[in-house]
């Protein structure tokens, strides 16, 4: 276990907007700071950082958090690995001992994965760097191509050996599992590596090439690409990483981690299709690239962009096939709310040769002259091939039409509607009226899938329903964990006591005077909970409780910062979400209010209490006249009195808001 005073420094010491920004765009607004949510899709920024406060919320999806479990919701990881990386980075020492045979059997699968990767990371370089074999074979080539040192070092890119199997004997040296070094297709496990031929010998999967290594937006090894050097029959140029649990080729980007900043700061992003590409472009000076790494474009991809900025630039090396493939993922890019730009390369060059050759300022001057905005470009290429076949210049105004129904915003549509009219000689009421007819189409399709997803949910549900048991499970902080919104309350009493637990987690400790005593807001309201035998509806409800009559009367006792900072996930993540209500709903903002509202909550919740215990007893009563049992009846009809009388009061107490406490 991590020592408590350690979680409690590396909690202090982590700036909640310096975790967020390594991974999110963030800009000012107001005492805060915004960006686009990296956990749902969004045009516009909703996602809020509270440096104050040590908080994010976003108000589009409802996910909230503070640092360490940002760091857990975007890698995937557990409690004491968010702590960690952390630690680290604020360069605090996170004491650890020797995991037993059993802890490390529960390792996550995940985890296991990335120290395989990084361990082949780093032997790939000692070979490129360190092995005659390497520095004649691979480092001759990367040189050849013009990459400076200083630049492989930053890429991390090594060499895998021509002969033999020494990765896979360095793996097995090292007690590697080869569950986590191999990969198997139907379970994602393993990183692959390695291989495994038929009579079982294990060999290494990256055999005489040189190595690209892939990493994830916070810089570990997810991943490599293999390309060789020598042209061989039946021998493709590349070798790839297989798709596991930690890894898939279409949501991740070569470079990203290398350039986001760049591109954070450049608000643009330049698309290149190949590692040499990117490397390339970035020695020529050119940071704020990335690759696709040969495939089809995904939204997953883009939404990595889309975490840094909304404008991108495409390269293309000028081969037709290529071009015409490409067309169909930027329409992705459209949809998305990027504002689009392409620039074509001269004949016979690429990315990489043309950076090889031209400075930054030669580069960029090139693409300033020459990008275009992709409809506009989309438009020249295809009108170019339609020439004037009828046929095929219908083709084509479908085609563009097509593309600028899926731009979310009215007025950027308009414009390319107008602009189109223009250059293609064609009525701008018949693209209109076509633009709008794909647009409701595609809301039509979008409907009937939401209408099937739900029918699908319904059905499961029902028949899980009866074997489901409604049980507390119970937090583990070391478990990975996804960014799920606090779930709406789902009755009066549950929305009561998320009221009342939101008065405990920020001003719990606030004194209050009941009479001639002084107590603390959380000890009336808990009192008071007790007193009347209302029991918590939910599990972490009563966890609150519990926490606070175990630590108010700890020295220095905040109750805001206890809760948000928990290391219990589940009470931090309520208590996160319960604070970050500050900021939406105005009724919390009255802090002078505090005495009227815990009374206020204390009295609605006991009359939600009564109004259930009515339901009950008229139920009962009805139960009790159905089977003739008198006895019941009369029994039910005398308590029934009492608790009308005190539903009656109650409600006076409500009428009346101001109560003094």
């Amino acid at each position: 276990m991590i020592p408590r005073d350690v979680i409690e420094r590396i909690f202090a010491a982590a700036k909640i907007e310096e975790v967020v920004s390594d991974y999110v765009t963030l800009r000012k607004r107001g005492a805060n700071l915004i960006g686009l949510c990296p956990f749902h899709n969004e045009k516009t920024g909703s996602f809020t950082v509270s440096p104050s406060k040590g908080i994010y919320k976003c108000f589009g999806c409802g996910v909230s958090g503070n640092a360490v479990g940002f760091v857990m919701a975007m890698e995937q990881c557990s409690f004491a690995d968010a702590i960690k990386q952390l630690g680290k980075k604020y360069h605090i020492e996170v004491p650890e001992r020797q995991m037993t045979a059993e802890e490390q059997q529960r390792q996550d699968d995940r985890e296991s994965m990335f120290v395989v990767n990084d361990f082949a990371n780093k032997w790939f370089q000692e070979q490129l760097w360190e092995t005659k074999e390497g520095q004649a074979i691979g480092l001759s080539y990367f040189r050849e191509r013009g990459l400076r040192d200083d630049i492989i070092r930053k890429y991390q890119l090594g060499y895998s050996p021509e002969k033999g199997s020494p990765l896979a004997a360095a793996l097995k040296k090292k007690g590697f599992s080869e569950r986590f070094i191999l990969n198997d297709v139907d379970t994602k496990i393993g990183v692959g590596v390695v291989g495994k031929s038929e009579d079982g010998r294990i060999y290494d999967r990256f055999r005489d090439r040189v190595m690209f290594p892939i990493f994830t937006v916070s810089g570990k090894p997810v991943a490599f690409a293999g390309r060789i050097l020598k042209k061989k029959d039946n021998v493709g140029k590349y070798v790839n990483s297989p798709d596991s649990l930690i890894y898939s080729k279409t949501n991740e980007l070569y470079g990203l981690f290398q350039a986001k900043q760049a591109i954070s700061r450049a608000d643009r992003c330049y698309l290149v299709e190949g590692q040499m590409d990117v490397i390339s472009m970035f020695q020529s000076g050119i940071e704020n690239v990335v690759a696709s790494g040969g495939t089809a474009l995904t939204k997953p991809q883009i939404r990595l962009i889309q975490r840094f900025t909304s404008n991108i630039t495409v390269l293309y090396d000028g081969d037709a096939a290529g071009i015409h493939a490409a067309l169909r993922g930027i329409d992705m890019f459209l949809e998305e709310g990027f504002n689009v730009k392409v620039v074509l390369l001269p004949d016979g060059e690429d990315p990489d040769s043309f950076a090889q050759s031209h400075d930054s300022t030669e580069f960029i001057q090139y693409i300033e002259e020459h990008q275009t905005d992709f409809i506009r470009f989309k438009m020249a290429l295809l009108s170019k091939e339609a020439g004037d076949d009828p046929y095929k210049r219908a083709a084509l105004i479908k085609d563009i039409t097509s593309s600028i129904a899926i731009i979310p915003d009215i007025i950027t549509r308009q414009v390319y509607i107008k602009d189109c009219s223009d250059r293609l000689h064609m009525s701008e009421k018949v693209l209109t009226t076509e633009v709008v007819n794909l647009r409701r189409k595609k809301i039509e399709e979008h409907n009937k899938a939401k209408e099937r997803e739900a029918e699908q949910a319904a059905t499961t549900v029902e028949s899980t329903a009866e074997s489901t048991e409604t049980t507390a499970t119970p937090v583990n902080p070391t478990s990975p964990v996804n960014p799920t919104p606090i779930k709406a309350p789902k009755s009066a009493l549950d929305q009561n006591f998320y009221n009342l637990m939101q008065l405990v987690v920020r001003y719990g400790e606030r004194p209050i005077q009941v009479g001639d005593t002084i107590y603390s807001i959380g000890e009336i309201i808990i009192y008071t909970l007790e007193e009347d035998e209302i029991k918590a509806p939910e599990p972490v409800y009563q966890a609150i409780i519990d926490e606070f009559k175990r630590h108010c009367k700890d020295e220095g006792f905040k109750a805001e910062d206890f809760f948000k900072f928990h290391p219990d996930q589940a009470i931090s993540a309520l208590a996160i979400d319960m604070i970050a209500e500050k900021y939406q709903y105005a009724s919390f903002n009255h802090e002078g209010r505090l005495g009227e509202l815990v009374t206020q909550f204390l009295y609605e919740i006991k009359l939600t209490v009564i109004n259930q215990q009515i339901e009950e007893l008229e139920q009962n009563l009805k139960e009790a006249q159905a089977s003739g049992n008198w006895d019941r009846q009369m029994q039910l009809l005398a308590y029934q009195p009492q608790l009308l009388q005190a539903r009656n009061d109650l409600c006076k107490l409500l009428g009346n808001r101001v109560i003094n406490v």
